[in-house]
């Protein structure tokens, strides 16, 4: 009877190492994958019935939050008051395709799991405020509404499809962040599987790919908006100054080897740095580019503006805007390239950062949508402050370029653009896409006279009828830009906006190598404006949802750029302080992660 019990007491205690044994394994060896599992809908229930914190807009217009339900399976849901307005900021979270945008970016914060906030929550142990952080983003519903509106047909009130970025240089912050078309985030976040897969699928089939913040994550030809960054290297190198060289007057500019690059319907340009930027004159930046700059210094100056590698932004998988370096090997591409034709390739944000650089005095600062995260009591948690990402010019070269693109808006291709009382510079571009229709580019900045510009913007619309000299990109793109930058320094004026640190109060960054001799700003001296050649076409499409694949690029041509004369400005006495708002209160709820979107690499463009 012993024996048998002592069996028995030893078969138990067996019995029990094995589950001790198992249910570690279980629970410590295999628990990532477990919790990795697709099939685990628990994970993913648990952390989609997690509270979560609410996103605000940098003018306190709430942008996400949970709403709390009473089902078996889900006890909150996540809604988008604002829709398709903030739809590739925000992103989505997802219990069936996890997050994107802003909800990926900051869901550890969302939902209340990073140490500083988990220490808060044990030291507020008996509160009854949840552990979530609440995330305050830099981009303004009323410019985020005014650079949507302005991007739609003044004639007929369509929407057109394009692209507005419009940041403060001296901070980075992103002020308006607009793509069009976009989509409603609330198609895909509901506890309906079904719905959401459906519209997830019918999204990412959808023309224009609006589940795709083409604002960051897109590329397309930069065209004449190029030679802005052509200018600043031939600047920091020293091999251009206001004064030097001084490219004759021609039709064209034949490379060593290759097809000429002619000026637009054969017209005659030349002069030094200040005439050529203002009539956009492809011969002289064709052969300054080749020939007085040359491959390795473009290569390299390119980079410095941001070129081939992606920006650090905020938000997941930004695009890479690209200036390849086998192009800096061939005469023939390389002089193509120098006008932003051949494989350059830039997204509108880029673009918008290189205007930035250029306003900011040589500096780059990093982009972000990030203003703050506070806790349910209301207390900081992390703030965007302004970091300095790149400084491609030393601040004589930046503000003797800024006084060039100033004259591109006084009396250049880009007068439309002009904004009574306030000095605007800037820089157009119309590339053809070979269809019949061109992509139209304006990118610049604005602020009071004499003193440091406040805003920075980049704008491209596409796909516009290339019937008539109408649809150019200072006609096309110019009003726009100047619309949502007028908007943005008039809440400047009046001390509003979406809060933004210190100006420049970031860590010394070493001025990019290449020597550039410090030039101070030289008269303007514009001619009238006469072609500013259109620049490689077509758009270099990157994969959506899942991920779509390239498409073939049209081969390169050129065009006239159009000029419209405006009024005069009125200039105020006084600088705007930096865009400012208030913290938004808080409300309260996960996440697998879906893949991101990411811009696809563009086929190469044939040398005319």
């Amino acid at each position: 009877m012993n024996k048998r019990i002592q069996r028995f007491g030893v078969f138990i205690i067996i019995c029990y190492l094995a589950l001790f044994v198992k249910l570690n394994q279980i629970q410590v060896f295999q628990a990532d994958d477990l919790n990795d599992n697709p099939l685990n809908s628990r994970v993913v229930q648990r952390e989609y019935n997690r509270p979560r914190g609410v996103i605000t807009s940098g003018d306190n217009v709430t942008l996400a939050q949970s709403v709390d339900i009473d089902t078996d399976t889900f006890k909150r849901y996540r809604t988008y008051p604002e829709k398709d307005l903030f739809g590739q900021i925000t992103g989505y979270f997802s219990f069936t395709f996890g997050a994107t945008g802003v909800e990926k970016q900051y869901t550890e914060e969302l939902s209340g799991n990073t140490t500083i906030q988990q220490i808060r929550g044990f030291t507020d142990i008996f509160s009854n405020q949840q552990t979530v952080g609440n995330v305050q983003v830099t981009v303004r519903k009323d410019l985020q509404q005014t650079a949507r509106d302005a991007l739609k047909d003044p004639r007929t009130g369509a929407d057109r499809e394009g692209s507005v970025v419009l940041t403060d240089p001296r901070t980075g912050e992103l002020l308006a962040f607009w793509s069009y078309p976009s989509y409603d985030p609330n198609l895909i976040s509901g506890t309906d599987d079904a719905v959401s897969r459906a519209s997830f699928k019918l999204l990412n089939a959808a023309p224009g790919k609006p589940m795709q913040a083409k604002q960051y994550q897109e590329r397309y030809f930069p065209g004449s908006t190029f030679k802005v960054v052509t200018s600043g290297v031939g600047l920091q190198t020293g091999k251009v100054t206001p004064d030097e060289p001084n490219y004759p007057a021609a039709s064209q500019y034949q490379p060593p080897v290759g097809q000429p690059i002619k000026n637009f319907g054969g017209e005659v340009c030349g002069g030094t740095l200040f005439v050529i930027l203002q009539q956009s004159c492809n011969s002289a930046y064709a052969e300054m580019g080749q020939k007085t700059i040359g491959g390795p210094d473009m290569l390299e100056g390119a980079q410095n503006f941001g070129f081939n590698a992606p920006p650090p932004i905020d938000l997941p998988a930004p695009g890479t805007s690209t200036f390849p370096a086998e192009m800096t090997k061939d005469p023939a591409k390389l002089a193509q390239a120098s006008i932003g034709q051949n494989d350059v390739q830039a997204t509108p944000l880029e673009m918008a950062l290189v205007a930035g650089g250029v306003a900011n005095k040589g500096r780059i600062m990093k982009p972000h949508v990030l203003k703050q995260i506070t806790d349910s009591t209301g207390r900081v948690i992390k703030t965007g402050d302004p970091e300095t990402w790149l400084t491609p010019m030393d601040e004589g070269n930046a503000s003797t370029l800024r006084q060039a693109m100033i004259g591109v808006v006084t009396g250049g291709t880009g007068t439309p653009a002009q904004i009574p009382g306030y000095e605007v510079a800037g820089k157009t571009g119309t590339a053809q896409v070979g269809d019949g229709t061109v992509h139209t580019w304006f990118m610049g900045f604005a602020g009071p006279p004499g003193a440091d510009p406040t805003v920075a913007v980049s704008v491209v619309v596409l796909n516009q009828k290339a019937a008539n000299n109408d649809n150019t990109g200072g006609v096309i793109a110019g009003p726009v830009a100047k619309t949502v930058m007028q908007k943005a320094l008039e809440i400047q004026a009046r001390g509003g906006g979406s809060a933004s640190s210190t100006p420049n109060t970031t860590a010394p960054v070493t001025v990019a190598p290449n020597g550039g001799q410090r030039i101070g700003p030289a008269n303007n001296q514009g001619n009238n404006p006469t072609n500013n050649p259109a620049n490689n076409p077509a758009n270099n499409p990157a994969g959506q949802g899942n991920g779509a694949g390239p498409t073939t690029v049209a081969p390169p041509t050129t065009r006239q750029q159009g000029v419209v004369s405006t009024p005069s400005s009125t200039p105020p006495s006084t600088a705007a302080p930096p865009i400012t708002a208030t913290p938004a209160p808080p409300t309260s709820t996960p996440v697998s992660a879906a893949p991101p979107t990411t811009a696809g690499a563009a086929p190469p463009i044939s040398t005319p």
